[in-house]
């Protein structure tokens, strides 16, 4: 794909579709916006490559939706998609026990105020600039 597709919101609707193969040829056909794909249509879809009935369907019926909820239907559906994508679950108790041993592993004692690490500045400086 194109490094001019990167982050466009067309393609991200596309791959929330599940049609991003679709993505260089809509950007190529100058539909790079989605109000520009309010207008799409079947003579569209023909010029853009899309031949399989199943994904004209699915292209046109959120092409309707597109028209009558707006753009911001589509922002909203990518963040849904995405919070869901990003999120990972871990059982509560495998957590605390992976926390507890990260802050072991890094020096941290939570249980003294201030909290603090028995590692000096200066050390964790060097492992971060070395």
């Amino acid at each position: 794909m194109a490094s001019s597709t990167t982050g466009n919101i067309v393609v991200e609707w596309l791959r929330s579709l599940h049609l991003g193969q679709y993505s260089e040829s809509f950007i190529d056909n100058g539909y790079d916006d989605l109000e520009i794909c309010k207008q799409v249509g079947e003579p569209d879809l023909d010029a853009i490559g899309v031949l399989n009935p199943a994904h004209r369907q699915r292209l046109l019926h959120s092409v309707r939706i597109l028209r009558e909820e707006g753009a911001a239907a589509v922002y909203f559906t990518l963040e849904e998609a995405g919070a869901a994508r990003d999120s990972l679950k871990i059982p509560r108790i495998q957590l605390k026990r992976l926390l507890r041993e990260r802050l072991a592993q890094d020096g941290i004692r939570l249980s003294l105020q201030p909290y603090s690490t028995t590692v000096s500045v200066y050390y964790l400086w060097q492992r971060h600039c070395f």
